[in-house]
């Protein structure tokens, strides 16, 4: 073998290992994707497992239509003061309709694993309070320093001071979506975010809202998506539930709250 031939050999088998490698190489790379991907996968469904499923021996705590007038012996409303201010009963809806800060409470106390769901709408239709703004909701919310939680006014600080759980839902004008912990010392811990447009509102959009409390995690759902999920290493076991906005019109409506069964 002369020598060109012999350097044109050599070649040959250096490519050949290159390709063999290169083949080798690209296997590793495909199981690595898929490996990643069913970590991912895995992950996703530990974050929300368990949670969106509902058990049929789930016992019903407390529902209401609104289709009679406010019973004030179960709901009570903290709202700022003013002339354009209501909140209501219409045409079977919770109707909150303020220029300012308003809370709806229930006024029972919720503990132990629950489930809470219900329809907002918030209302577009150029009325004086209408602004597509903040679908907020409390729940768990306790008042540490006194044992009558209903002592606000509705402006939104005054409840700096509870210990609770906080989804502002196009809050800031319809910029934010946010989950907070209320510390129930002034500190209103952010826990997660979104800033993005699939987050936020749409006008005149029914939403169907489900927050779950299970085992020291809490999540928020919204139209089945689980948008939030929190396992709290300090969970709030026991707390009231309300309904929080600010300078908007809503409606509200097929209020279910549920003592979840043994998981």
């Amino acid at each position: 073998m002369d020598f060109k031939n012999m350097i044109q050999s050599n070649n040959q088998i250096q490519f050949m290992h290159i390709k063999k490698n290169l083949s080798r190489f690209r296997i590793y790379e495909k199981l690595r994707f898929l490996f990643i991907s069913t970590i991912v996968l895995c992950l996703t469904s530990i974050v929300c497992i368990g949670q969106t499923s509902e058990v049929k021996n789930d016992k019903i705590l407390f529902t209401d239509d609104f289709e009679n007038k406010l019973d004030t012996t179960i709901w009570k409303v903290e709202m700022v003061k003013d002339i354009n201010a209501s909140v209501s009963i219409n045409n079977g809806k919770l109707v909150i309709n303020t220029p300012g800060g308003v809370t709806v409470w229930m006024k029972k106390l919720l503990t132990g694993n629950i489930r809470i769901e219900y329809d907002w709408k918030v209302i577009m239709n150029g009325g004086k309070n209408d602004r597509l703004s903040d679908l907020n909701q409390f729940w768990m919310a306790n008042d540490l320093r006194n044992p009558n939680l209903f002592t606000r006014n509705g402006v939104f600080e005054a409840y700096d001071s509870l210990q609770l759980y906080y989804v502002g839902m196009g809050g800031n004008g319809n910029t934010t979506t946010r989950f907070r912990k209320y510390q129930g010392n002034g500190q209103r811990e952010l826990l997660q975010e979104y800033l993005d447009q699939p987050h936020l509102l749409i006008p005149n959009h029914t939403y169907h809202i489900k927050i779950i409390i299970l085992n020291g995690q809490t999540s928020f759902y919204v139209d089945g998506q689980c948008y939030f999920d929190y396992q709290d290493p300090s969970p709030l076991k026991q707390g009231y539930f309300g309904f929080r906005s600010t300078k908007s019109h809503h409606e509200i409506d097929h209020y279910r709250v549920y003592q979840l069964s043994d998981r």
